[in-house]
């Protein structure tokens, strides 16, 4: 008679549980440094468009003007700020300052008036 085994044995699935398990230990502190990178490119990324929009403004109105975030928010230069990126900027255009952080991340980016972010 014969004996129709179909199925995993025991020493495969430990096998395949390892292997997870070693791949998971490898992918888990990446993920974590794709992320991190993830949120200062966001932050970076906002203080860009924040630039361009004071950039904006400063041809419409002169650059001795202060750049402030109520009007840029506005339609006529179009930055939105989201909550998640916290932001302070001040100053005209030769004296502009701006600092961005994401609120998940202990970085935090300066750009100057010449849209220098370090």
């Amino acid at each position: 008679m014969k004996i129709d085994n179909k199925g995993f044995t025991l020493i495969e699935l430990l096998t395949v549980m390892a292997i997870i398990g070693v791949l998971t230990t490898i992918a888990i502190p990446a993920f974590a440094q794709y992320k991190a990178r993830a949120l200062d490119a966001d932050a970076k990324s906002h203080l860009h468009s924040l630039y361009i929009a004071c950039k904006s403004y400063w041809t419409d109105t002169g650059s001795a003007n202060d750049c402030t975030m109520p009007i840029i928010s506005t339609a006529a230069y179009g930055y939105k700020q989201i909550p998640t990126i916290s932001i302070t900027l001040s100053g005209n255009e030769m004296t502009f300052i701006a600092i961005a952080s994401h609120v998940d991340s202990a970085n935090s980016f300066t750009m100057d008036s010449f849209g220098n972010i370090s």
